[in-house]
């Protein structure tokens, strides 16, 4: 079998070399299109920064954003259930998804003052800046 593999005109080495090869093996490049992170864009503006991010199918129950050492943290989780009953079958469908960002906020953010604010599956937090540094601690409630 070492044989095989080290042959380079052999059709069975790609094969083995594709299989085995680690760096191959946990790539996750065919979990395109299921990235567990969503989509952000941060704007500065003169007093703000805008942190969008597109998380469509959540509902604002679904959202935890808490300050905390100067991290701001966005995570959110959604359950959903179906369960179809007929006299023949029985189908349950579960559905999970789940998503954390944390990001570092700069020494002029009003840590005590971010609020958020969802629609049309974006997620849209608003950090005022501030000339003198605050430090919170906070959970914020979206709108």
């Amino acid at each position: 079998m070492a044989n095989l593999m080290k042959s380079s005109g052999n059709p069975v080495r790609p094969f083995f070399r594709d299989f085995f090869d680690a760096d191959n093996f946990f790539n996750t490049n065919w979990l395109a299109g299921r990235n567990s992170f969503p989509a952000v864009n941060v704007a500065e503006k003169d007093n703000e920064y805008d942190i969008d991010l597109a998380v469509p199918g959540y509902k604002k129950e679904d959202f935890k954003i808490k300050v905390n050492d100067d991290v701001l943290t966005v995570s959110a989780e959604a359950k959903t259930e179906n369960k179809e009953e007929n006299k023949e079958y029985t189908r349950q469908e579960y559905s999970y998804s789940s998503f954390s960002r944390s990001f570092r906020l700069p020494d002029n953010v009003k840590d005590d003052q971010i609020s958020a604010s969802y629609e049309d599956g974006m997620l849209k937090l608003c950090l005022p800046k501030t000339s003198t540094p605050t430090k919170a601690t906070k959970e914020i409630q979206v709108k």
